[in-house]
C-alpha cells in the first residue's frame, strides 16, 4: 500500500487487484454477438448494423482473406478512415488468424514505403477515396505490396447512390485500376462466411497489431501489441467505470466516435472498449464540431471520447447554446495534456466532467484514469492514477540507474499487462526503453503526489534548457490559456545565443477576439511564470498544425524555426 498511494484514491467499487482475464481480441466481438445479437452495433450515415450482422460480416471479411492466403503470421494492412469498413476489416483479420497494421492517411510516401517493408505487408485494405487509393496504388510494384482490397465508403451507408454521387460532385474519389493486384471489398465479402478458426494458445505472446509510433526523429517503429495487451486494456478501462451504480452499463451505452480508427487510442477506446460494452458505435469520417453536437443532442449520445482541442471547439462553437448536452455520462480526454480552463468549461456546459488519461501507443493505450464517479476525488492539473493492474514509478531524469521518491519529477516508467511486447525486429530499441527491473521508459516526465495522483510534466524531449534552466513548455502552455483571448497554443523552444532556448508561442485566437502583442502576454504572465519560463517570441496564426488524431503537432512548428535559423547563419 505504501508503495502505491493511489489504492487509497480509488472511488468505491474499483478495484487495483483485478482480475484480468487476457484472450483473442476477437473474443471480444464474438462475445458481444452472444449478448446482444440484435442491439444496434454501428450507426454510420443513416445505417443501423446490429452486432449479430456486424459477425457475420467479419467472418466473410476472414474468409476472404483465408481465400486471399491470410493465415498466422500473416500482416495485413489497414488504410482507412473512420467508417465501418474498418472495424469489420479488423476484426476480420484477426479472425482470418491475421495480424493487422495499422496505416495513417497523413503518412508520407516514404512512411508508407517504410512501413509496409518493416512490417511485411503484402495485402491492404483501403477504400477508392482521393485521400486514400492513389497512395497506396503508387506501392503496388515499388514494395512488396502485392494486393489491394478497395472499398468505397458509400456502399455500406443508408443510401449509397447518393454518397458516391455526392463524393464524385466533390472530386472525392478515384478511378481504380482493377487488375489482378485489386479485389474489391465486394468480393471479398462475398461468401459465405465459413472461415477456418485458429485457437491463440498464448495471447501474452502472439500480436494482434502492429501499431507505428509517430516518434520525433528517424522513420516510426512499429509496437507489437498482443492479444493480451488489447484486451487487458479494455477489461482496465471497464473496471474504472464500475461503482455502485456504475459509471457505464453494458449494453446500454452509445459512443460518438470521431477519432481515426488507425490511431491506437481510438482502436483502444471506441472500438474495443466499445464492442466489449455491448455500445452502439456512432461513427463520423471526421470530426465536424456542429455535427458532434447534433448527434449528441438528438441521439442521447453518452460517451464521447477525443483530444483536447475537439472539446475546445465544442465549447467556442456559437452553436453550443442551442444543444442539450447533458446525455453525456462519460466524457475521456487523451492524446495530449488537458488544459485546465478547457475543463472546467466543458463541465460547466454540460454537466459531466471531462476525465483525463494518460498512456501512448506502447501501452495499448491505457496507463492512468481519472475517476468519473459522482463525488469521486479529482485533482486540477493532473492525469489521474495508475489504472488497475498497473503500476508506475518515476525514475531519477539525470541517473536512469535509480528511481525518485514519491512527490519527486522523474521520467514515467509503467509496468501492466498491457504494455507491448517490444518493438517489431528491434530487439535494441526495445532495451532501450526497457529498465533492469522490467519497466517500460515512457520518455514523460512527470511526479506523483501523496495520494497517488499523476502530473505530466513534459516529454523529455521537449523540455527546453534556458539558461540552465529546466524549462516546462506544458507550464507555459497552461499559464497562456488563461489568456482571454487564447484558443489554442503550442509552446516549443527557439535558438537563442545567450540563452540557448527561449519559449516561443503559437496561438490561435478565439473567434472574434483581437490580435495582442507579446508585450501584453508578458504582463498577463508576470504573475503565472517565473522570470526563466517567460515566452520571449509570439506568433498568432488562423490554425495550427495538428496530428492525424487532432491533436496539436510541434514538429512542424520545430522544423520551419530551424529552417529560419539556419537561413539567418
Amino acid at each position: 500500500m505504501n508503495d502505491m498511494p493511489w489504492i487509497r484514491s480509488y472511488p468505491d467499487g474499483v478495484h487495483w487487484d483485478i482480475k484480468i482475464a487476457p484472450g483473442p481480441v476477437q473474443g471480444i466481438l464474438d462475445e458481444a454477438v452472444a449478448k446482444w445479437p440484435m442491439r444496434p452495433a454501428i450507426d454510420f450515415l443513416g445505417k443501423r448494423i446490429s452486432y449479430a450482422e456486424l459477425g457475420r460480416l467479419t467472418d466473410r471479411v476472414a474468409k476472404g482473406l483465408q481465400l486471399l492466403g491470410v493465415k498466422p503470421g500473416v500482416h495485413v494492412g489497414l488504410y482507412l478512415p473512420n467508417t465501418p469498413h474498418y472495424i469489420i476489416a479488423f476484426f476480420g483479420i484477426l479472425k482470418a488468424g491475421g495480424t493487422a497494421v495499422n496505416y495513417s492517411p497523413l503518412d508520407a510516401a516514404k512512411v508508407l514505403e517504410h512501413k509496409i517493408e518493416d512490417s511485411r505487408t503484402d495485402i491492404l485494405i483501403t477504400l477508392d477515396m482521393a485521400a486514400l487509393y492513389p497512395q497506396m496504388a503508387a506501392m503496388l510494384g515499388k514494395t512488396r505490396l502485392k494486393k489491394l482490397v478497395v472499398g468505397s465508403l458509400g456502399e455500406i451507408t443508408a443510401d449509397p447512390d447518393a454518397v458516391i454521387n455526392e463524393m464524385k460532385a466533390a472530386k472525392q474519389l478515384s478511378e481504380v485500376a482493377w487488375d489482378d493486384h485489386h479485389v474489391s471489398f465486394g468480393q471479398l465479402i462475398h461468401n459465405d462466411g465459413a472461415c477456418e478458426t485458429y485457437p491463440i494458445a498464448d495471447p501474452r505472446e502472439t500480436i494482434a497489431v502492429l501499431q507505428y509510433t509517430g516518434g520525433t526523429t528517424g522513420l516510426p517503429k512499429g509496437a507489437m501489441l498482443t492479444h493480451a495487451n488489447l484486451t487487458s486494456a479494455c477489461q482496465q478501462y471497464r473496471a474504472t467505470t464500475a461503482g455502485s451504480p456504475p459509471v457505464l452499463v453494458d449494453g446500454q451505452e452509445r459512443f460518438l466516435a470521431v477519432l481515426p480508427p488507425f490511431h491506437i487510442y481510438a482502436l483502444s477506446v471506441n472500438v474495443l472498449f466499445g464492442v466489449l460494452m455491448g455500445a452502439e458505435i456512432i461513427q463520423h469520417v471526421r470530426f465536424d464540431p456542429k455535427a458532434a453536437l447534433e448527434e449528441i443532442s438528438t441521439k442521447s449520445v453518452s460517451v464521447f471520447c477525443g483530444v483536447p482541442t475537439m472539446f475546445t471547439a465544442l465549447i467556442n462553437h456559437p452553436e453550443t447554446p442551442k444543444h442539450s448536452l447533458r446525455t453525456l455520462k462519460y466524457c475521456g480526454s487523451g492524446g495530449a495534456p488537458l488544459p485546465l480552463e478547457v475543463a472546467q468549461q466543458f463541465a460547466s456546459i454540460t454537466g459531466c466532467s471531462l476525465s483525463e488519461g494518460w498512456g501512448m501507443t506502447e501501452t495499448s493505450p491505457s496507463g492512468t484514469f481519472t475517476p468519473a464517479q459522482p463525488g469521486a476525488t479529482r485533482k486540477a492539473g493532473s492525469c489521474g492514477m495508475p489504472m488497475p493492474g498497473i503500476v508506475i514509478k518515476f525514475l531519477d531524469v539525470d541517473n536512469s540507474s535509480s528511481y525518485v521518491p514519491l512527490g519527486e519529477r522523474g521520467e514515467i516508467c509503467i509496468s501492466g499487462p498491457n504494455v507491448m511486447k517490444g518493438y517489431w525486429n528491434k530487439p535494441d530499441a526495445t532495451a532501450e526503453v526497457t529498465t533492469s527491473d522490467g519497466f517500460l521508459r515512457t520518455g514523460d516526465v512527470g511526479y506523483m503526489d501523496e495520494d497517488g495522483f499523476i502530473f505530466i510534466v513534459d516529454r523529455t524531449k521537449d523540455m527546453l534548457l534556458c539558461s540552465g534552466f529546466n524549462v516546462y513548455p506544458r507550464v507555459l502552455e497552461e499559464a497562456i490559456y488563461k489568456y482571454p483571448a487564447v484558443e489554442e497554443v503550442a509552446v516549443i523552444g527557439i535558438r537563442d545565443e545567450y540563452r540557448g532556448q527561449s519559449p516561443k508561442a503559437f496561438v490561435k485566437l478565439k473567434a472574434d477576439a483581437k490580435p495582442f502583442k507579446l508585450e501584453e502576454l508578458q504582463t498577463f504572465l508576470k504573475d503565472k511564470l517565473g522570470k526563466h519560463e517567460m515566452v520571449h517570441a509570439l506568433e498568432i496564426r488562423a490554425e495550427l498544425p495538428k496530428t492525424a488524431v487532432g491533436k496539436l503537432s510541434k514538429k512542424e512548428l520545430y522544423d520551419e524555426e530551424e529552417r529560419k535559423a539556419q537561413a539567418q547563419a
